[in-house]
């Protein structure tokens, strides 16, 4: 076994995860993995990053586009298949073997995308779930999205059963439950910067680093 290690950060929209790992990431030198996973899953597949985007963190939900046979373009001039279709569960399968493929060639910090259950056989993951208070979020929100109060609830909302039922689904785990993970973390507790020092102490300690 090499010396690789990954970890996997789940989070409520609004509660800094993704910008607490991009922290981690940096500070601990590895790689990061987020919205980049659509490009690269793109490229491995050859279909359009547009696919991957409407199905981003997204449950089953059969054939996109709704219709049996309709073409589906790929990247650049290759051939167009007129009789394939393809679901979210296809789509989650090419990101599924990118997160592998990335896992296997270096240490990476994945966010989201039901990486913790994809490499749920690696022994060198750390599982974090990044919380926030309700009132911190949609601050976060207002400020990052100039969008009102009403306007923020809602879509943390949106996003918190989007996510839980994509995580559910795939891994036949509970999103955001405390025996689905390593740790779980409020971010509103300590603020960004201290989360990532405490993750990170615990990443060390449990990875043996």
């Amino acid at each position: 076994m090499n010396g690789n290690f990954i970890i996997n950060i789940g989070r409520q929209l609004g509660s800094g995860g993704r910008e607490i790992g991009e922290k981690l990431a940096t500070r601990m030198g590895i790689g990061f993995y987020d919205k980049e996973l659509i490009q690269l899953a793109s490229e491995e597949s050859g279909l359009c990053c547009e696919f991957f985007e409407r199905a981003d963190e997204k449950a089953s939900q059969g054939i996109i586009g709704g219709l049996l046979g309709m073409r589906f373009p790929f990247v650049g001039d290759g051939a167009i298949p007129v009789t394939n279709c393809l679901s979210n569960d296809a789509l989650f399968k090419v990101q599924s073997d990118v997160i592998r493929k990335l896992a296997e060639e270096k240490s990476c910090l994945f966010v989201g995308r039901c990486a913790d259950y994809i490499l749920r056989d690696n022994p060198r993951c750390v599982n974090v779930f990044i919380s926030c208070s309700n009132e911190e979020r949609i601050r976060r929100l207002c400020q990052i999205h100039s969008i009102s109060e009403h306007v923020a609830e809602e879509m943390m909302n949106k996003a918190d059963k989007k996510r839980a039922e994509y995580y559910n689904y795939y891994s036949y785990k509970k999103w955001g439950a405390a025996e689905t993970y390593h740790l779980c973390i409020d971010s509103s507790v300590l603020g960004i910067d201290a989360t990532v020092d405490f993750v990170e102490e615990f990443a060390k300690r449990k990875l043996g680093i």
